[in-house]
């Protein structure tokens, strides 16, 4: 159950409601897209630190659904602005909005999805309120100060660094999806809905781009950062006709392919494989890994996958070294040893 109440521009937010955590909420392809809901467990085990409420954004038309479903999965408030000219996204529109709205109710910690929406509309939003943003985090901590610790590749993705907001709210990243778990979808789930009323037109910029129609082309495999088996290689399989034994692979055990930075810039395989500091956070139950040598970019990348499976000729490559099983071999010749023992018990 949920109370519900209109909250006017000219009202001043109460002392209750500043130093929350916001996450921005983009329902665009929402059942595919579940980096918001990823953001709002994190939010909430973040919150337990410094005694904030969990705030999700929202803005569009005709969203109560989506509303509903950030409540269930942990949102205690919902900031929701509804009207049917916000139904097509438009930068510049939201990075209003979402400034002002902020400037407002001072929340403490604003955290957005790393997708390319979030990549264009953070920054603007952080360059409006004259605060930080760390982009592409990897990990979220709060520390004994109660500052939200963000951490982030950094130097080509050589290092990971920790990086505090100290003297500037609100303290702004973004987020990769997949980092994080959503909470489970939990129909008793109770919150609050403050409907915030769109500005006069007058307060509003004027839009120079504007959306004449748009339609949504839906993927046919399923997202590598949520498949459940991930078949995953690097430039030790040796050249790009012995990677391609890895699609093989994948296909046999129900999973999908990713790749290294190297291999993309190869051209092995396309960028929508690349898993890593400028690709993705894959958590797969069983990861393969053939003939990966483990740069920081990468590890960080995987390090949450529940059984990790290491193929390198290098007993001492940082990859063999998080694996929970590690086999001495050539990565080519033992994915082709798999492949041929995986058809022989698929024919028995």
């Amino acid at each position: 159950m949920t109370t519900t109440r209109s909250k006017p521009d000219t009202d001043m937010p109460s002392s209750k409601e500043k130093n929350n955590i916001w996450v921005f909420g983009d329902y665009r392809n929402y059942f595919r897209n579940r980096v918001t809901l990823q953001l709002i467990s994190r939010a909430r085990e973040l919150a337990e630190k410094t005694g904030a409420k969990v705030c999700a954004v929202v803005f569009g038309h005709d969203l109560d659904e989506y509303v509903n479903e950030y409540i269930a999965h942990g949102a205690q408030i919902v900031y929701v602005m509804d009207d049917p000219s916000l139904k097509s996204y438009n930068v510049e529109s939201y990075v209003h909005l979402m400034a002002d709205l902020a400037g407002k109710y001072m929340p403490d910690i604003l955290l957005i999805g790393a997708t390319s929406f979030g990549r264009e509309f953070a920054p603007r939003v952080a360059k409006r309120l004259s605060t930080g943003l760390t982009a592409d985090c990897v990990g979220l901590e709060i520390n004994d100060e109660k500052l939200l610790v963000q951490t982030a590749p950094a130097f080509g993705g050589n290092l990971l660094a920790k990086i505090i907001t100290p003297n500037h709210k609100p303290q702004m990243a973004t987020v990769r999806p997949g980092t994080f778990t959503e909470q489970p979808h939990d129909d008793t789930c109770t919150g609050e809905i403050v409907r915030v009323l769109l500005p006069e037109s007058d307060n509003m910029p004027k839009n120079r781009i504007r959306v004449i129609s748009s339609e949504y082309q839906p993927q046919r495999d399923k997202k590598l950062e949520d498949a459940a088996v991930v078949v995953c290689g690097g430039r030790g399989m040796g050249s790009k006709k012995k990677f391609k034994k890895l699609f093989d692979l994948a296909r046999l055990t129900d999973g999908e392919t990713g790749a290294t930075r190297p291999v993309v810039y190869a051209r092995w395989a396309g960028h929508e494989t690349l898993v890593g500091q400028a690709g993705k956070n894959i958590r797969p139950q069983i990861l393969f890994s053939f003939g990966i040598s483990g740069a920081i970019q990468h590890t960080a990348a995987v390090n949450d996958s529940d059984f990790i499976i290491a193929v390198n000729k290098n007993p001492n490559a940082a990859m063999m070294k998080i694996a929970d099983v590690a086999i001495v071999a050539d990565a080519n010749q033992f994915c082709s040893a798999l492949i041929r023992e995986l058809r022989k018990r698929l024919r028995d």
